[in-house]
This record gives C-alpha cells, sequence and structure tokens, in this order.
C-alpha cells in the first residue's frame, strides 16, 4: 500500500537514480587510480579491503535507495540509509593515515574514497532537504580535512561539497512540496466530484422530501410545525454536508479542522473559516469540534434554540484559535464556579477539561450586555492522532 511519504519521495527517484549512477562511476574511478598506485600504499592488501568495503556499501546502499528489499519501516525512509552512509564514508576517509605511506600522506595524494565520498553528502541532501545536505557537507568535509596533511588545499573542495549539498537540498525539498501540494488537490478534486455526484442524486429524493415537510409544518403549525423546523435543520445539514463535505482522515492520521468546524453550521450558527486546510491530528479535531458543539449547545439552552451564535476559526501559524460567540444576556459573575461545585460539568469538564488535556487553554469573555464569547487555543504541533 502506497503512503503519502511514498507519494512524495515518487518525484525524487529520478534524483536518486542519478546518485546511484555517480555512486559507481566514482567508485571506479577512485579503484583505478587506488589501483595503478598501489604498490606505493604503505598496506596494499588494507587498500584493496577499502575497496571492497566502499563496493560492498555501494551496491547495498544503492539497493537500499531504490527501495528494494527492505523492510516497509525504511523503505519510505532513506534518511536513516543516508546517516549511515556518512558514517561509512568517514570510516572510509579514516583509513588514509593507516593504508597510505608517511610520503602519500603528507603529499598531494587524496584521501581514501575520493571523489566517492561525496555521494554521502548528495544522500543526506535528497533525503533531508537543505538542512540534511548542510550537515552531511559540513561532516564529510571536517573528515576530509581532518584526514588530509595540506588542510588548505582542500578548501576548494569544502565549498564545492556545501554548495552541492544546498543545491541539492533545495530541489528536493521544492519537489518534496509540489508533489504534497498535488496530491492535496486531487484528493480535493476526487473529493468534490463523488460530493457532486451525490447532491445529484440527493437532491431529487432526501432534499426534496425535507424542504416539502418544512413547508408543509410551517403552514399547518403546532406539532407539525415542530416537525417541519427538524426537517429543515436537517435539510440544512445535509446541504452542508454536500457542498462542503466532511473531513475525512488521511494516511497520516490527520483531519482538516476548517472542514469539521463547517458542519457545526445551520441557518442560525455562521461558521467562519479559512479558505485552505487546517490540518490537525484526528483526535485533536474531534476534541476541538466536541468543544465548539458543547459551547452551541449551551447556546440553545441559555439563549434560545433559535438565537444566532457565530463559530471563527483563525490559523496564526503558530497554532488554531477557536471562537464561539452569541449575543445572549451573558454569564452571571461565578455562575460557572457555582455549576461547577453543584455537580453540573458541562463547562468544567467537556469544555474546559477537553481543551487541557489537550494543551490548549480556553477562556470567556461574558457579561451582561456582551453575549459570551468562548475562545480556544491550541498551539499547532505533532501530536499523535
Amino acid at each position: 500500500m502506497r503512503t503519502p511519504q511514498a507519494d512524495m519521495e515518487r518525484p525524487l527517484v529520478p534524483l536518486w537514480r542519478g546518485l546511484l549512477v555517480y555512486r559507481v562511476l566514482a567508485l571506479l574511478s577512485a579503484s583505478a587510480v587506488v589501483l595503478y598506485t598501489l604498490p606505493e600504499f604503505a598496506s596494499p592488501v588494507g587498500a584493496v579491503v577499502v575497496l571492497v568495503v566502499m563496493a560492498a556499501w555501494t551496491v547495498l546502499s544503492g539497493y537500499a535507495y531504490a527501495g528494494g528489499g527492505l523492510p516497509e519501516v525504511l523503505r519510505d525512509r532513506p534518511g536513516r540509509v543516508a546517516i549511515s552512509d556518512v558514517v561509512v564514508t568517514v570510516a572510509v576517509m579514516a583509513t588514509t593515515p593507516i593504508v597510505q605511506t608517511p610520503a602519500q600522506f603528507a603529499g598531494d595524494a587524496p584521501v581514501m574514497g575520493s571523489i566517492w565520498t561525496p555521494g554521502a553528502v548528495l544522500a543526506c541532501a535528497l533525503a533531508y532537504g537543505i538542512r540534511g545536505g548542510l550537515a552531511g557537507a559540513v561532516v564529510v568535509s571536517a573528515a576530509l580535512l581532518a584526514f588530509q596533511a595540506h588542510w588548505r588545499d582542500e578548501l576548494s573542495d569544502v565549498q564545492l561539497l556545501v554548495l552541492a549539498g544546498v543545491v541539492i537540498g533545495y530541489a528536493s525539498t521544492v519537489l518534496r512540496r509540489s508533489a504534497e501540494r498535488l496530491r492535496l488537490a486531487i484528493a480535493s478534486e476526487a473529493a468534490m466530484a463523488e460530493r457532486e455526484r451525490l447532491a445529484r442524486a440527493v437532491h431529487d429524493g432526501v432534499l426534496q422530501v425535507l424542504g416539502f415537510v418544512r413547508r408543509r409544518g410551517a403552514e399547518l403549525g403546532g406539532a407539525a410545525g415542530e416537525l417541519g423546523v427538524l426537517a429543515g435543520k436537517q435539510e440544512f445539514a445535509l446541504r452542508t454536508l454536500l457542498t462542503t463535505g466532511a473531513a475525512p482522515v488521511d494516511a497520516n492520521g490527520r483531519r482538516d479542522l476548517a472542514a469539521a468546524l463547517r458542519m457545526l453550521g445551520s441557518e442560525h450558527v455562521s461558521v467562519s473559516t479559512p479558505a485552505q486546510p487546517v490540518e490537525l491530528g484526528a483526535h485533536v479535531v474531534d476534541e476541538l469540534v466536541a468543544v465548539a458543539a458543547a459551547a452551541l449547545a449551551n447556546v440553545a439552552v441559555h439563549v434560545g434554540p433559535d438565537a444566532p451564535a457565530w463559530v471563527l476559526l483563525d490559523d496564526t501559524g503558530a497554532g488554531v484559535e477557536i471562537s464561539v460567540r452569541d449575543e445572549g444576556p451573558g454569564i452571571p459573575d461565578g455562575r460557572l464556579e457555582e455549576a461547577e461545585a453543584e455537580g453540573r460539568i458541562g463547562v468544567a469538564r467537556s469544555m474546559r477539561g477537553r481543551v487541557i488535556d489537550l494543551g490548549g487553554t480556553i477562556s470567556c469573555d461574558t457579561g451582561p450586555g456582551r453575549g459570551t464569547d468562548w475562545t480556544i487555543r491550541f498551539p499547532k504541533r505533532e501530536v499523535p492522532a
């Protein structure tokens, strides 16, 4: 089963393949240089062993980057292999003073691995973006300077390593972001097409019946009028569902808080949300929607079933803020504390308890003549769904 992470890695496949080709060509070049000058090494056997290790790691890492034969936990996370790549590369470079003679080490002989070593920097850049490429370049550059006698002559190589890490890292970051935007756009388009299909089917049946019951109930009044009101609310809710859609849980366990809150809208409740999705963990979305629903239930009970109310969602970047406001008489001072003392735990547990358990905050601005305004603030962070 493909995951969103795998979909985001798909555009990078040509770059990973390019890295594999570079790694093989660099291995052949470095091996040719070492074998040609093998008699000059202090430990020819050690130099050959290093080449064998390089060849084996090239095959193993190449197979890993290609995703073949790996456990599922690694198949979509090539970054773990890239970190191991840096460790192996530094270990190869660390053999330089062991297998080379003092004359080679003091001269202009390249470190063990030679042009094969930048492959680890490129792998980190592809796996982790700019930061990964820069970090890999710093580690490999430090090893290059540590195992090279004339380190000043290597400064140009260090600059190339840093430049390659940053450029390839930037390219991988842009490709991942583009892939994620494309995935969301395709999912949104598919959901919209499905809603349109359902809307055509429902409009000719359920919505017309509900609309008829609402109109006839209003004409007859009494118990039929109450039935008509209920039918009208269900008609509005169904129309909202068909036009905005529910908030499904994606493969990462996240839901769109904006879409979920829009489902609370009715003829008396106005919901305002950002146009773009506000994705949080599914559990977090469920709890925040439940808090907003509890606040609206309080409006219906204490202000009136037909009292207008407003729900506003604001994405501040660092977090989200939900405001539920009404224009009722307000809550008298001390009434919430008195209700909690009496064992009425609607606000204390259903609202405050939920928000506090999530790690957010909730406040109430209320008073005579200015209604009640509940404000829920929740910081954005990775929360298990």
